[in-house]
């Protein structure tokens, strides 16, 4: 079925190549949203307790791969389909630009290259057998270094794409290897061999071989490398739907394989609850340093990950440790942050691509002001900041909240995971009062205060169809958010599927009680937020306030200089930062003496120091190596033939020799 459904893929993305230029991209629309509107119904069946659904496929494809929509798969489909259709919907306005500068032929490989991402994910989540999933598995890869290079005459996309690449391939080799020994114990390669694998042992390599594999598309430390180089690379919507959906194979992978595990699953929850804590506080810290918008939100990605990883481990912890309470809590916690951070990356990244647009650049040392000049990009950026930083009544605190109430009746009760609920506690404090640092001064800067250039001060507000873009995972933000109660029980039961917990409607309906005592606080929230801008309104109305100029420091005019930037924002930790990072720039500081200080410039870059230990020297082997294999495209027909006769004799060699 997997080959089955790439050939029909393919027949319907094909015509992208050929229909006119002013309706490719309704055609490659509409295509996307059908897709998705049959995916969401049937996705939905199975969440509704119709059960799963097996594809066999036709018996005219050869070696045909079933796939299997249960209800891990199912919510995974509901996830990609929202995001596929949102990234579809904001590139119609943001590929504008590019239709007029670029030829016809390179935005409809773009295009076709987005249906067979959205249809490979489709095909691992669903896939069972080891050849389906590995097939979907390169195609998600190959498909999306494609997407990035939309602008492959910068020489840092090429260099980005490659990096991204050759960190795929990494991670596919593990796979590959994990699988193999798999098939080799267990006599078959596919997730269901799992439970005869585990039965027989604790499978602890098995683990850390698909956690490498997965955990390198999730972007965990210290496999995230790449992502802080290709989402600033990639165009807006590619970004959002890589950071919103794609990394989330690696989260969907590790639940698959988690789910089978028997003995070993208290050492695996140990290990993802350590990885998780050590990637999100490493991800929280180096975007609360980071002056590029993109930059900084494909490190809060990377953090975000850790979150999740946290609570899948402590979902493990809990479970091994008979505390049902902290194992749902926990579970279902992160399965919702999956969905909101679907959301709210992409609101975040579709707001970065309407700057980068207008602007041209996403420093934040070029901007501000944009909030007057981008009314409605900067209030769905508001919405976006304020879901990912967990405040409430938005999505990103319900699923945060999960996460907490799970450690602190840990805690309170004395139950089993007593001393990992107190790490997660501390850990994810911390890392959320970091965030909340990072993206007070995103915004901050970003959007308020005075504009730092030109460019800024020019700044226009996006296109509409730009603007539709937001909607859809605005509006998911919303009502996750303002009525949680009603998706948990989806949760809950999606949560006694993947690790066996009882789900009782004793438990239900404890959970329900809470969380509309959170809808309730919410609304009266709201109400009281309404209520108070109203008063305001009205008092200024009535009683207009008097403008008198304020004490300007000895300035006798007022100056975007004086403004906060995004490195004195974050100045405090820099003591963290800096065994982080390598920093690079130039320019000289204001010394402490100067009390009228002369023209200063100063730049400043903080880059990972990971990436230059773990992934630089192998894109760079990569490179010198291509740049030596050119070498034997001569062009010349006799040294081709030469090069097929040198083949054909080392096969006799290696035959005769007996190595083959």
């Amino acid at each position: 079925m997997v080959i089955a459904l790439f050939i029909i893929v393919l027949l319907v993305a094909l015509p992208v190549f050929v229909i006119p230029s002013r309706a490719r991209h309704a055609y490659f629309f509409t295509v996307t949203a059908i897709e998705a509107a049959l995916l969401l119904w049937l996705a939905a069946g199975v969440l509704g307790g119709g059960g799963a659904m097996v594809f066999e496929g036709p018996g005219w494809v050869p070696g045909a791969m079933p796939l299997e929509v249960d209800r891990l798969s199912a919510f995974f489909i509901v996830v990609v389909s929202l995001a596929a259709v949102s990234a579809a919907l904001y590139s119609w306005g943001y590929l504008k630009p590019y239709r007029e500068t670029k030829p016809p032929a390179h935005i409809s490989l773009h295009l076709f290259s987005f249906l067979l991402l959205f249809a490979s994910i489709i095909m691992v989540v669903t896939a069972r057998d080891a050849y389906g999933f590995l097939f979907s598995w390169e195609l998600m890869s190959v498909t999306s270094f494609v997407l990035i290079l939309l602008d492959a005459d910068r020489k840092e996309v090429r260099k980005a794409a490659l990096s991204y690449l050759v960190m795929m391939h990494v991670g596919f080799v593990f796979l590959l290897v994990a699988f193999t020994v798999l098939s080799a114990a267990a006599g078959s390669a596919s997730f269901d061999a799992l439970d005869t694998y585990f039965a027989a042992r604790r499978g602890i390599p098995l683990f850390l071989l698909f956690l490498v594999g997965f955990g390198m598309k999730a972007g965990v430390f210290p496999f995230h490398t790449w992502l802080p180089e290709a989402h600033p690379a990639a165009p807006a919507h590619v970004s959002a739907f890589m950071s919103g959906v794609m990394i989330k194979t690696g989260v969907y992978g590790i639940l698959r394989v988690v789910s089978h595990m028997g003995e070993g699953l208290e050492t695996a929850g140990m290990t993802l609850f350590t990885v998780g804590i050590v990637t999100g506080l490493y991800g929280a810290f180096l975007a609360a340093v980071q002056n590029d918008i993109k930059r900084l939100l494909a490190y809060s990605s990377i953090e975000n990950i850790g979150i999740i990883f946290t609570a899948l481990g402590a979902a493990a912890i809990g479970y091994t440790g008979g505390n049902n309470l902290m194992a749902t809590c926990a579970l279902s916690g992160a399965l919702m942050h999956t969905l909101n951070h679907s959301f709210f990356k992409s609101v975040l990244f579709f707001g970065a691509g309407n700057v980068y647009r207008t602007v041209h650049t996403t420093s934040l040392d070029v901007l501000g002001g944009l909030s007057r000049r981008m009314p409605f990009t900067a209030g769905f950026f508001l919405l976006g900041v304020m879901a990912i930083s967990a405040l409430p009544p938005l999505s990103g605190f319900v699923s945060e909240f999960l996460i907490y109430y799970g450690f602190f009746d840990a805690v309170a009760r004395d139950a089993g995971g007593l001393i990992a609920s107190i790490c997660g506690i501390v850990a994810v404090s911390l890392i959320g009062g970091v965030v909340i640092l990072a993206f007070t001064k995103l915004y901050g800067v970003a959007f308020l205060g005075s504009p730092r250039s030109g460019a800024a001060r020019g700044a226009r507000e996006a296109d509409r169809m730009s603007i539709a873009g937001f909607v859809i995972p605005a509006a998911g933000i919303l009502v996750v958010g303002l009525m949680p109660a009603v998706f948990i029980g989806g949760f809950m039961s999606l949560t006694s599927e993947i690790i066996g917990v009882e789900y009782t409607p004793e438990l239900y309906g404890y959970f329900t009680g809470r969380l509309w005592e959170i809808s309730l606080a919410a609304a009266i929230l709201v109400a009281l937020t309404a209520a108070l801008l109203l008063l305001r309104r009205w008092i200024v109305r009535k009683y207009p306030p008097a403008t008198s100029p304020v004490w300007g420091c000895g300035f006798t005019t007022s100056s975007h200089k004086m403004q906060y930037s995004g490195e004195s924002f974050s100045e405090g930790l820099y003591g963290i930062s800096t065994s982080l990072t390598k920093n690079s720039g130039g320019g000289e500081v204001v010394d402490k003496d100067e009390i009228f200080p002369t023209r200063h410039s100063f730049d400043l870059r903080h880059k990972d120091k990971v990436l230059t230990l773990l992934s630089e020297w192998w894109v760079e082997s990569v490179r010198r190596i291509n740049k030596r294999a050119v070498r034997f495209n001569t062009g010349k027909v006799n040294h081709y033939i030469l090069y097929a006769l040198v083949f054909l004799v080392l096969i006799f060699i290696l035959t005769v020799t007996g190595v083959i």
